[in-house]
C-alpha cells in the first residue's frame, strides 16, 4: 500500500512541478538561478521516500564563487538526494537522452542545464567548449557526474576526463561532492529508509596541472572521493545500528 502511495504522489508531483517550472522558466530561460530552485523542490521528494538528508558544506566552499563540482552517480535517486545539496547559479551536466523525457526534460532545458551528447566526440568537446567559456565569462557553476553513468552498486566507477579538462582550462576550482551509499536502500514499502550524508570537500586548486596532467588530477580526486565515501558509508551504518 505504501508502495502504491508514493509512486501516484511523486508522479503527481513531478508532473505539477514539471508543468508549473515550464510555465515559468519561459519568461527567464536557460537562468541558472531556476536549476538551484528547481532541484531543491525535488529534493523535497526524500521526505515522502523516508530519507533523512544531511548536508555537509565546509565554510572554504560556501559562495565560493565559479566552481566545478564532481559528484558520484548512484541511481535515479540521486534527483532527490544530492539535489538538495545543489548552490546558487550552479547547473549540472546530463546526458542527450533526458531532454526526451516527457515534462521532465523540457524543464531541464529550461531550467539552464547542460545536455551534452556523449556518442558524438565533435559535439561533446564543443559542450565541453561553452562550459569553459561560461565560467570564465559568467557567475556559473557546474556540476558533473565525471564517471558519465549510473554505478548501480558497483562503487566508484573510473572517471572520464571532460570534467577535468573543463577545469584546468578555465582555470576554475574542482569541489568533489561525495554521497553515502543509496544502492538497494530505499524500499518504497518501508515507511523509513535511514540516513544519506552529503559532504562537500575543500576546493582543489587546479593550476599547478597542466593539460598533460588531466589523468594525475583525475586518479588524484578519484582516490580522495572513494575514501570520503568509504568514511560516510561507514558513518552511516554506525549511526544507523545504533538508533
Amino acid at each position: 500500500m505504501l508502495f502504491t502511495i508514493r509512486i501516484i504522489i511523486t508522479v503527481l508531483y513531478c508532473i505539477v512541478v514539471c508543468v508549473f517550472g515550464c510555465i515559468y522558466c519561459i519568461f527567464s530561460p536557460r537562468n541558472p538561478r531556476h536549476a538551484t530552485t528547481f532541484s531543491h523542490i525535488f529534493g523535497r521528494l526524500s521526505f515522502l521516500f523516508g530519507l533523512k538528508i544531511e548536508i555537509r558544506i565546509p565554510i572554504s566552499v560556501q559562495d565560493y564563487g565559479n566552481s566545478i563540482y564532481i559528484a558520484n552517480h548512484q541511481n535515479n535517486y540521486d534527483m532527490i538526494t544530492i539535489s538538495n545539496a545543489m548552490q546558487n547559479n550552479m547547473v549540472t551536466m546530463g546526458k542527450k537522452s533526458i531532454i526526451w523525457l516527457p515534462f521532465f526534460g523540457q524543464l531541464y532545458w529550461l531550467t539552464g542545464n547542460v545536455i551534452i551528447d556523449r556518442t558524438n566526440r565533435s559535439k561533446a568537446h564543443k559542450t565541453l567548449l561553452g562550459v569553459i567559456n561560461q565560467c570564465r565569462t559568467k557567475k556559473i557553476s557546474f556540476l558533473i557526474f565525471p564517471e558519465g553513468t549510473r554505478s548501480r552498486g558497483r562503487g566508484l566507477m573510473p572517471f572520464k576526463s571532460g570534467a577535468f579538462h573543463a577545469a584546468i582550462a578555465a582555470k576554475v576550482p574542482l569541489i568533489p561532492v561525495c554521497t553515502s551509499n543509496t544502492h538497494n536502500k530505499i524500499k518504497l514499502n518501508r515507511y523509513h529508509n535511514g540516513l544519506v550524508i552529503i559532504e562537500m570537500l575543500p576546493p582543489i586548486n587546479v593550476t599547478k596541472y597542466r593539460k598533460n596532467q588531466v589523468r594525475e588530477l583525475s586518479i588524484y580526486c578519484h582516490n580522495l572521493m572513494q575514501h570520503k565515501i568509504n568514511e560516510l558509508n561507514m558513518e552511516v551504518i554506525a549511526r544507523e545500528t545504533k538508533s
